[in-house]
């Protein structure tokens, strides 16, 4: 709740030799406001005969992941979200943050919440839009009456609002057309809402109502991306690293814990397993010919991770890979990757540049801690000359050279399990 201004009155004007002066006195008289975030669905509002699934799993994501920022009530009516604030130990900018981060959320706003009558939202509006209008020039008023009992129409809500703020706000002039800021009123169920803008939600579907999954994760640029993208298609995620001391320091573990805990800003908790994988690095470089580590290492990943992922109830794996961006990620050197697979692959990636990643990678908060220069067990032995076209039958005669099956079983057995939220 916010003391908001609840009256305004214009004394006459003031003459002092050529010179006059206008005073705008805006007086409280104690009105209280409330102030609520409302939310946006987007794609879910699609979902015919399913979407109250999706909506009740995004209402059940959102109390969860509001619940460190108070007292909140958090409520859905025509695909919007309400989240109302019930009483003031509520953060309502921590919770805004949190909207924002949320899947299947589209958009999302702050919006003062008002009796549905046009004398309380004159009193209250300006001073709630103060903020937003007195650094603008332009702006236009938009009306959505879902009430349609409600005394006025659109065009007439839009022109009276408008009117008033021109009042209070000499220096603004009305542009239908590319205005600095749109006010938007909409007359619903229980009330009145007024807002300024709207920001771009996270988007996609709520976590979990996609199934299981488990991403590869290492301290590079791709994979938290690719974490992110297939979190925001709605699926529950798990992780798994592969770490290779002394080959790889605490401080690599480190960041990818790091990464993780920023994807989890959008995805909810995270459950990662660190994977011992020292061992079969050493194996491979010791017992492997050399163009074809790299390729055994991946295959051997994807078998440990396999493991991992069924102990989760994941359905499938998810990769950073990205089609020719480097010698292990041709078309056949991946072919040869997902037979080892046991699960299904995700590769969200697989038809991406550099530069694609990487805006998405800066977008999402991730890209500062993955150019961190601690080296991750992938740059661990690396081939001088890689294999770009191995055969499977080639694979799989290196690999007979290793206890593939003992190897597996021990790295996932140790691996080390954490909780990232």
């Amino acid at each position: 709740m916010r003391l908001m201004l609840s009256a305004i009155f214009i004394l006459p004007v003031l003459t002092c030799g050529s010179i006059s002066v206008n005073f705008t006195i805006i007086i409280a008289l104690g009105m209280y406001m409330k102030e609520i975030i409302l939310g946006k669905c987007g794609e879910m509002a699609l979902k015919g005969l399913n979407r109250t699934d999706f909506e009740s799993i995004l209402l059940k994501n959102l109390r969860h992941r509001l619940s460190c920022c108070g007292k909140f009530d958090v409520s859905i009516s025509q695909s919007t979200i309400y989240i109302r604030p019930i009483d003031e130990t509520a953060d309502i900018d921590a919770a805004f943050d949190i909207a924002l981060k949320t899947f299947g959320m589209s958009a999302v706003s702050r919006a003062a919440a008002f009796e549905k009558d046009m004398d309380a939202i004159f009193a209250g509006a300006p001073g709630y839009l103060e903020k937003y209008l007195n650094s603008v020039r332009t702006f236009k008023v938009e009306a959505k009456r879902a009430d349609k009992t409600f005394a006025l129409k659109s065009p007439e809500i839009c022109r009276e609002l408008g009117g008033k703020l021109l009042e209070v706000f000499p220096h603004l002039k009305v542009d239908v057309n590319r205005p600095d800021v749109i006010v938007t009123v909409e007359i619903r169920e229980r009330e009145a809402y007024v807002r300024a803008g709207q920001h771009k939600g996270a988007g996609g579907l709520p976590t979990g109502t996609s199934g299981r999954a488990t991403v590869l994760i290492s301290g590079g640029i791709d994979s938290p991306v690719a974490a992110w993208m297939m979190a925001r298609r709605g699926l529950k995620l798990s992780a798994v690293h592969f770490a290779s001391p002394p080959y790889t320091s605490k401080r690599a573990e480190k960041k990818v814990m790091q990464l993780l805990e920023i994807v989890a800003k959008y995805s909810g908790p995270i459950t990662v397993y660190v994977v011992p994988f020292t061992k079969i690095q050493e194996e491979i470089r010791d017992k492997v010919d050399e163009p074809f580590s790299t390729l055994v290492m991946r295959r051997l990943m994807m078998r440990t991770a396999s493991i991992i992922a069924k102990k989760e109830h994941a359905l499938a794996l998810i990769t950073g890979e990205s089609l020719g961006q480097v010698a292990s990620q041709t078309l056949r050197a991946l072919s040869c990757t997902d037979e080892a697979a046991s699960l299904t692959v995700f590769r969200p990636l697989i038809g991406m540049d550099k530069e694609e990643i990487i805006t998405i990678a800066r977008n999402i908060g991730t890209f500062e801690t993955s150019i961190q220069p601690f080296e991750d067990c992938c740059t661990v032995f690396t081939p001088r000359h890689p294999k770009t076209r191995p055969q499977l039958d080639e694979l799989l005669a290196q690999e007979q050279r290793l206890d593939i099956e003992v190897l597996v079983a021990e790295a996932a057995d140790n691996a080390e399990e954490r909780l990232v939220e």
